[in-house]
């Protein structure tokens, strides 16, 4: 973090310290200076924040969302659970909760309700490209390669520069055994800077010769 950067949060934090001390019950001003600690590195008073703010609204949607962000990075994976379930259930149509969600479950390797969550999330908000990105791996798990090849050509719509939708898609090409293609696509996600497994690369050349 550069020091200019550092003395900016730490002048935001100071002026939203002092409404929160003005208005301790305002649930905005606690969630925001949550989120401020959290970019400045200060997770502990970022939780406590949060918390506070749920302590004020228990229905705090973005306070859910945004915890749960912070006990998953922690790998409290279960309270993470927990505050998604929350969010959901007080704003069901909640794309990035059900994204959220699905990470957790692919985490845990439940692929079939990683699935599910993902495919509501981009039901709510199909712009979402990190769960396009998500739904190709999973299906890709799952033998369903039709899919993850719809799924990776979304992702590539939305931000064609995205090394990683190309190399899922080269990924998803390759279980098809459209090689061809999927040479292409990893040559575009070499050239966009992913670093493409050396072994998966010498598999796709070795079948295009």
């Amino acid at each position: 973090m550069s020091e200019e950067l550092r003395e900016d949060l730490s002048q935001i934090i100071a002026e939203l310290e002092k409404k929160c001390g003005q208005n301790p019950n305002s649930v905005m001003a606690v969630h925001h200076l949550g989120l401020v600690y959290m970019k400045a590195g200060r997770v502990d008073e970022a939780i406590t924040c949060l918390e506070k703010a749920l302590e004020i609204d228990d229905l705090s949607h973005e306070s859910m969302i945004n915890l749960g962000a912070i006990y998953f990075g922690q790998g409290n994976v279960a309270k993470a659970q927990e505050l998604n379930e929350r969010a959901i259930a007080s704003q069901p149509e909640s794309a990035q909760a059900h994204a959220n969600l699905g990470l957790i479950w692919q985490q845990q390797n439940e692929l079939d309700k990683a699935l599910a969550s993902y495919e509501k999330a981009v039901q709510y908000d199909p712009k979402l490209i990190t769960v396009w990105l998500n739904l190709a791996s999973v299906l890709t798990m799952k033998g369903e390669d039709d899919r993850a090849v719809e799924s990776s050509q979304k992702a590539i719509d939305i931000d064609p520069d995205s090394p990683l939708a190309h190399n899922n898609m080269a990924v998803a090409l390759y279980f098809k055994k459209n090689i061809k293609k999927a040479v292409h696509h990893m040559n575009r996600a070499k050239e966009l800077g992913y670093s493409v497994d050396p072994n998966f690369e010498a598999r796709l050349n070795e079948q295009l010769a």
